[in-house]
C-alpha cells in the first residue's frame, strides 16, 4: 500500500468516483473499504484529483465518504510454476480454494493467493556466476507436469543484469532466492520462483516477432484443409448461440497441436462455464494419456462477480498466454465469448458519460479489440528458439447478425473466419462453419490447386441446390444433379466429423490428404449413370462407406478393407477421372 488514499464521493453500478490526494496512475489497484471487507478495483480514468474505479465486486453498501486506499500497484497477474491445471477467476484466485475458505456462495472481498506459497519446486540451476543476462532470459528451471517450467529475469527488469550467485539445485519454495543479480550501478536483485506483471502490458521480452506462416493443425478437417490456423495467428467462431461454438472449442483444445490450452471463460453463460469446468479434468489428453487439464488453465468469473470483470479475465488469460510463450512453447488461448467483453466495455462506457459509437459501444472498442488479438504471434527467443500464442475468439452476435459491431471490428484484425451458420447448426451438421462464408488468410497444410478443385465443386453443388429450390428436381439436368450430389457428398464426408467418435474427431493432417485423394478422384469423375433415380442410390452408398471409412483407424485392416470396397464401387459405374482432376492427383 501506499499513502495515497481516498474517499468515495460517488456510485455508478460498479463504477466508484474517488476523490484522493497524492499520486495515482491509470490501471492501479486499489481497495474500496465496506463493512469489514476490502473490495479491489482498478482505475480507468483520472480528472484532476478524481478518479473513477471500476469494483470488481458487487458494490452494494458502497457510501460517500468510505475510504479507499492505492496500492500503487498496475492489475498484476502472478507468473510462476503452478499455474498449470488451474481454474481461476478474472482476478487470478484459484476457485476451488477460494470456494474451500468461503464455502459455495463467495462472500465479496476475499482473495487467495494464485499460486501456493507451500509447495517445494527442484530447482536446476542453468546460469553461472558472471554471466550477463536480461529480463526475459533464465537463470534456471523447475519440472511442471510434461514441461519444463523456466525461472526468469523479471520481465520488469531494464538493461543488463550480471549473476552474482545462483542457489544450488535442489528444492525452493516460490518466494526463496534462486539467484542474486546485479545491475550497471552495483545494486542486486533478488530473483525467485515467482514475480507478477501487469496485465495490460504486453510481454516484449523477445528478439524477433515472426511472420504466422506455419500451420497449427486442429485435426478439424474443414479447418486444416479449408479454412486453415496459423501458429501464432489469430481467428474468430461468430455464431448465435447454439451453433456449437462450445463443442468446437473443446474438440480444438484436446486434439490441436500445441503445448498449453487456456480457456478464457469471459462472459460464457453459466451452462458452457460449468460444462468446461466439468468436462475438461475428465478429458483425456491424446498426447500424453493423462488427465488434459494438466496442460491447460482456465480462467471464468464467479456469478458474484460484476460485468466489468470479464475485461480482467480477456488480459489475465493472455499474459499467462504470453508468460508461456518465453519458455518456447506453443499455446492455444480460447476466448469465449468477446461479445460480452465488448457489452462490458459499453457498460462502463456508458457509466463513463463517453459519447457512444455504433449500436452505443464505445467509440474505442475496435482499438481494444485489435490490441487484444495483436498479443498473439511467433516469437524467437534470446536462446534461438520460437514459441507462440494463437488467439482463438468466439462472438455472439444476436441472432446471428455478423453485421453488428463487434463481429465486424473482429474480422478486421483477424487471420481467419469460421462462421458458424444457425441452417447448418439445426441441420446436425458439426462443425456447423459456413465454407461460403468463411474465409483465411493463412496456407494450409493440402494443396491449393486440390482445395479450389473443391471449393468449384462446393460453390457449383450450392447454385444446383439452390436453383432446384424453384424449378424441382424434374426441371434440372442428369449433370448438373450429378454436380449437386457430388457436393452433398463432399460436404457430408469431408466437412462434418463426430466429435463423439476418436478416429473421427482426431483425422491427421496424413490421413486428410489421404482422404482428400479418395474423395477428389469422385468428385473428379464422370459416372456412367443412365437417370437421377440410379445417381442418387449410387452416391448414397458411396457416401455412407465414406463416413464409415472415416470411424476406422487409419491404415488398419478395416480401413484397407473399406477403402476397397469404396474402390469397388467406383469401378463398377465406369468412373473416369477428368483431365484436370487426373492433373491434381499427379502433382
Amino acid at each position: 500500500m501506499t499513502d495515497t488514499k481516498g474517499k468515495v464521493v460517488g456510485v455508478n453500478g460498479n463504477m466508484v468516483s474517488v476523490e484522493f490526494d497524492g499520486v495515482i496512475s491509470m490501471n492501479e489497484v486499489a481497495y474500496v473499504k465496506v463493512e469489514g471487507s476490502s473490495l479491489k478495483s482498478e482505475v480507468i480514468r483520472i480528472r484532476g484529483n478524481t478518479a473513477q474505479m471500476q469494483v470488481y465486486e458487487m458494490t452494494k453498501g458502497i457510501k460517500a465518504g468510505d475510504e479507499v486506499e492505492f496500492t500503487g500497484d498496475l492489475l498484476s497477474a502472478e507468473l510462476g510454476p503452478g499455474l498449470l491445471g488451474q481454474v481461476y477467476d478474472g482476478l487470478q484466485n484459484p476457485l476451488p480454494l477460494l470456494a474451500e475458505k468461503a464455502g459455495w456462495f463467495l462472500e465479496r472481498g476475499i482473495y487467495v493467493d494464485p499460486l501456493d506459497r507451500e509447495k517445494k519446486w527442484d530447482f536446476t540451476p542453468t546460469a553461472k556466476v558472471g554471466d550477463v543476462l536480461k529480463a526475459g532470459e533464465y537463470v534456471g528451471t523447475v519440472p511442471e507436469g510434461p514441461f519444463t517450467h523456466k525461472i526468469f529475469v523479471p520481465f520488469y527488469l531494464l538493461g543488463s543484469y550480471t549473476v552474482k550467485s545462483v542457489a544450488e539445485k535442489g528444492s525452493y519454495m516460490l518466494k526463496d532466492t534462486v539467484a542474486v543479480i546485479t545491475d550497471e550501478k552495483g545494486n542486486d536483485v533478488n530473483v525467485t520462483l515467482s514475480f507478477k506483471w501487469p496485465v495490460k502490458r504486453a510481454v516484449n521480452c523477445y528478439e524477433e516477432r515472426l511472420a504466422p506462416t506455419e500451420t497449427m493443425v486442429t485435426k478439424v478437417r474443414l479447418i486444416d484443409t479449408f479454412f486453415p490456423v496459423a501458429r501464432g495467428g489469430t481467428y474468430c467462431i461468430p455464431g448465435p448461440f447454439g451453433a456449437g461454438k462450445t463443442v468446437l472449442q473443446h474438440t480444438t483444445s484436446k486434439y490441436a497441436d500445441v503445448d498449453i490450452v487456456i480457456i478464457a471463460a469471459c462472459g460464457e453463460r453459466a451452462g458452457e462455464v460449468v460444462e468446461t469446468l466439468t468436462e475438461f479434468p475428465e478429458l483425456k489428453d491424446p498426447k500424453t494419456g493423462k488427465s488434459l487439464m494438466e496442460r491447460t488453465i482456465i480462467i471464468c468469473n464467479t456469478s458474484s462477480m460484476p460485468v466489468a470483470s470479464r475485461e480482467a479475465s480477456v488480459y489475465t488469460s493472455v499474459t499467462l498466454a504470453e508468460y508461456y510463450r518465453q519458455m518456447g512453447l506453443n499455446v492455444l488461448l480460447l476466448a469465449d465469448s468477446t461479445s460480452r467483453w465488448a457489452q462490458a466495455l459499453r457498460e462502463m462506457s456508458g457509466r463513463l458519460e463517453e459519447i457512444p459509437g455504433e449500436e452505443a459501444f464505445p467509440a474505442y472498442m475496435e482499438s481494444y479489440i485489435a490490441a487484444f488479438y495483436e498479443r498473439a504471434g511467433q516469437v524467437r527467443l534470446s536462446d534461438g528458439t520460437t514459441g507462440s500464442v494463437t488467439i482463438g475468439g468466439t462472438v455472439s452476435p444476436a441472432g446471428g447478425n455478423f453485421e453488428e459491431p463487434v463481429t465486424q471490428a473482429t474480422l478486421k484484425v483477424v487471420g481467419a473466419f469460421h462462421g458458424l451458420s444457425r441452417a447448418r447448426s439445426d441441420a446436425r451438421k458439426y462443425p456447423a462453419i459456413d465454407p461460403i462464408q468463411s474465409w483465411s488468410k493463412y496456407k494450409g497444410v493440402i494443396s491449393q490447386d486440390k482445395v479450389g478443385f473443391c471449393f468449384n465443386i462446393l460453390k457449383k453443388g450450392v447454385d444446383v441446390g439452390s436453383m432446384m429450390k424453384v424449378v424441382g428436381e424434374e426441371g434440372t439436368s442428369l449433370d448438373d444433379y450429378l454436380v449437386y450430389l457430388k457436393e452433398e457428398m463432399l460436404d457430408a464426408v469431408y466437412f462434418q466429423q463426430n466429435s463423439f467418435d476418436a478416429i473421427d474427431a482426431n483425422a491427421t493432417v496424413e490421413r486428410q490428404m489421404y482422404d482428400l485423394d479418395k474423395l477428389l478422384r469422385i468428385l473428379g469423375s464422370d459416372f456412367a449413370v443412365s437417370d437421377k433415380e440410379e445417381a442418387r442410390t449410387y452416391f448414397n452408398q458411396l457416401r455412407q462407406k465414406f463416413i464409415d471409412w472415416n470411424y476406422t483407424e487409419f491404415q488398419s485392416d478395416g480401413f484397407k478393407k473399406l477403402e476397397k470396397e469404396i474402390d469397388d464401387l467406383y469401378a463398377s459405374k465406369n468412373g473416369k477421372l477428368t483431365a484436370e482432376a487426373e492433373s491434381l492427383l499427379r502433382a
